[in-house]
């Protein structure tokens, strides 16, 4: 992600993230706790490799990281994740499937995750 980017991001999250410096302790600066999130969501690293390579403790980043993912799923969620209404924008939606991926009869893809998927009596070698 280059730097305009990010700032971008930051400017659109931030406001939703924002937290106050406590009597014991300061907040950790916005920039960092996105860039924390940017980097596990980016290369799925466990929170003990974020630990030597930002120096925030475990159970901070228990905490951050699902707060920053809700909040720009909440700020962009209008944009991006837009879903079709009208039985016409769902066949657009899988035409553009076969076309681009010869993926028939498909709307949506996810990708980048490991998902586990509990076979199911009986589900033989489909699954």
């Amino acid at each position: 992600m280059d730097h305009d980017m990010f700032k971008k991001l930051l400017y659109r999250v931030g406001p939703r993230t924002e937290k106050k410096d406590m009597l014991w302790r300061k907040a950790l600066e916005l920039w960092l706790r996105l860039a924390i999130t940017l980097c596990y969501m980016a290369k799925g690293d466990s929170y003990k490799v974020l630990l030597y390579g930002f120096r925030v403790a475990h159970n901070t980043k228990i905490m951050m990281l699902p707060e920053i993912c809700a909040a720009t799923i909440e700020e962009y969620h209008e944009e991006v994740l837009s879903c079709p209404t009208t039985q016409e924008q769902w066949k657009e939606l899988a035409a553009l499937y076969s076309k681009r991926w010869n993926f028939y009869l498909t709307v949506g893809a996810l990708d980048g995750k490991h998902v586990a998927i509990k076979c199911p009596p009986q589900g033989g070698s489909n699954y």
